[in-house]
């Protein structure tokens, strides 16, 4: 969220200085004596993947460093990608080939959601705007009265949305029909930026910027569960920032999430008890495979933890202040892409670099997987398909073939009680 200002005036103008004001927060505090640490240059590495470009695409953006929320969605078959110049656009898997595009004349911020027939985006003036998924024709277009800087979460029964000034709405997805909302105190200074929310059966789960996570019934409206991950800590208001402005994720019973100066943590999905939780920062997010999680913190490192523990597995630090966006599992890699545009490609099993790929410009939203394919939009509005080949195995971490290596490491985590972990899940260097 954008300060302590909420609505869609302005909201344009303050974008552009919230920006300049969350660049220097986020690349840490200075001095009159000591200067900010620049971002860490790339150094050469012997590449052990090969990676094609499959092709690229492009649609409307914006140059300025506004931390919009638009990223690729899909539904399978088709990529649904929108631009902050108002174009959205239902372009092929495989090919790249337009389906339909859409020119909404809108400041598009937030998006794209899909699923249920639908493409949903946000806009920084308080808009939502709904399209046919197959033919990109408006379904319809409402008010929310405040900027949306998350993709909606699109389900079955209801559209959701979670605005900069606190609140999450429930949509109707025939007609756009407010049909409940719930609002979160929001903190006189936070981050810019908003948690997309995710739907589970009859659930919506979502983050917010006093670092809490709220389970919603999307039926009522009702509030199932309210769970703190990271209490407000310090004396000072810069100290106490502890936004989840990245989205939460699901997997079956399981909600993973992390917030800026707080911590990743693992949730029950039906109650919000929290199972493990672990002293990590970051305002881009995390991704998660069957035994691990991803996450890339505020410094611009990635970290792998366990995921039935939440023990750190490995730490790759070659990419420190360089602004990085969620990593993204695929196959066995773990992709992650800075503000130059570059694509960084780790071994899931060390945490080495084992290819780099260029996507264009700066990259703020996380690369979206599907199949063995890895699709990453900039924030000018360039798409650009990668496939990596099949490769030989990585050499052990901390041999010099393999480029920068990841350090290895555990640590304690902060568990429920009631829960131990199961023998298979314990601990272990």
């Amino acid at each position: 969220m954008s300060g302590a200002v909420a609505g869609p005036a302005g909201a344009r103008a303050r974008a552009a200085a919230w920006a300049a004001f969350a660049a220097a927060l986020l690349l840490g505090a200075c001095t009159k004596e000591k200067d900010v640490e620049p971002p860490a240059e790339l150094v050469d590495f012997k590449a052990t993947l090969k990676v094609d470009r499959a092709w690229s695409a492009r649609v409307s953006g914006e140059d300025a460093v506004l931390r919009l929320g638009l990223g690729p969605s899909t539904d399978g078959e088709r990529l649904f990608v929108a631009g902050a110049g108002g174009e959205v656009a239902a372009l092929d898997l495989a090919t790249g080939r337009s389906a339909w595009r859409a020119r909404t004349k809108a400041p598009l911020s937030g998006g794209t959601g899909s699923g249920n027939g639908l493409v949903v985006v946000g806009t920084s003036d308080g808009e939502v705007i709904a399209f046919e998924q197959g033919s990109g024709a408006e379904r319809w277009r409402v008010r929310v009265g405040g900027e949306v800087l998350a993709a909606p979460a699109v389900g079955e029964t209801i559209v959701v949305v979670h605005t900069v000034d606190g609140r999450l709405l429930g949509l109707d997805p025939a007609n756009g029909r407010e049909r409940w909302r719930e609002e979160q105190q929001v903190p006189r200074l936070s981050l810019r930026g908003s948690g997309r929310p995710a739907i589970s059966g009859n659930l919506a789960v979502s983050g917010f910027d006093n670092g809490r996570v709220l389970a919603i019934n999307v039926d009522d409206g009702q509030v199932v569960w309210e769970a703190t991950v990271t209490p407000p800590r310090g004396r000072t208001e810069l100290e106490r920032l502890v936004d989840i402005d990245s989205a939460v994720k699901i997997s079956d019973a399981d909600v993973f999430v992390v917030g800026y100066q707080g911590r990743a943590a693992m949730l029950a999905v039906d109650s919000g008890q929290v199972w493990w939780s672990r002293e990590l920062s970051s305002y881009r997010g995390l991704d998660f495979d069957d035994d691990t999680v991803y996450v890339s913190t505020a410094d611009g490192e990635v970290v792998a933890l366990r995921r039935r523990t939440g023990v750190e597995l490995w730490r790759q630090d070659a990419f420190r202040r360089r602004g990085l966006s969620a990593p993204t599992a695929v196959g066995g890699f773990v992709a992650v892409a800075d503000f130059e545009g570059y694509v960084h490609w780790l071994d899931k099993a060390t945490g080495a670099l084992v290819a780099r790929t260029r996507a264009g410009g700066r990259v703020s939203n996380a690369p979206l997987a599907v199949g063995d394919m890895l699709y990453v939009l900039d924030d000018e509005g360039q798409l650009t398909a990668f496939r990596p080949r099949a490769a030989a195995p990585a050499p052990e971490a901390g041999t010099a073939a393999e480029g920068p290596a990841a350090t290895s490491g555990t640590g304690d985590t902060t568990g429920a009680p009631g829960r131990a972990p199961e023998p298979s899940e314990a601990p272990r260097d």
